[in-house]
């Protein structure tokens, strides 16, 4: 229970931080990148940190670069693909959802 406690506080407060540089920052569209994401993970780290150590903070930093890389890889994709074609949104995430899983599981079998 202590441990959703600081969660939820650590969390709160470095959302908030994160919300703070994202409407100082230009062009509102990064707004969204310094929402949630980075704060989650900092707290995430921060916690796995003082509870498992080094090394394990290692791998799940390894861990979320390649989760990072797989999203910027679908995202870009999917930004081409609507532009380019007249297919829908949801036909489009779902013809690209399987690369992500591919490039996901390929640099995680890279990385270990």
């Amino acid at each position: 229970m202590n441990d959703s406690i600081v969660r939820f506080f650590l969390g709160g407060a470095v959302v908030s931080v994160f919300a703070l540089i994202g409407d100082v920052v230009r062009p509102k569209s990064f707004a969204g990148l310094f929402g949630a994401a980075p704060s989650v993970a900092l707290v995430s780290l921060a916690l796995a940190t003082s509870r498992h150590g080094s090394e394990y903070v290692s791998a799940l930093t390894t861990s979320m670069f390649a989760g990072a890389a797989a999203l910027f890889t679908f995202s870009f994709i999917s930004c081409q693909l609507l532009k380019r074609t007249n297919l829908s949104a949801i036909s489009v995430t779902l013809f690209v959802f399987p690369v992500w899983l591919m490039v996901a599981f390929a640099l995680y079998a890279m990385v270990g």
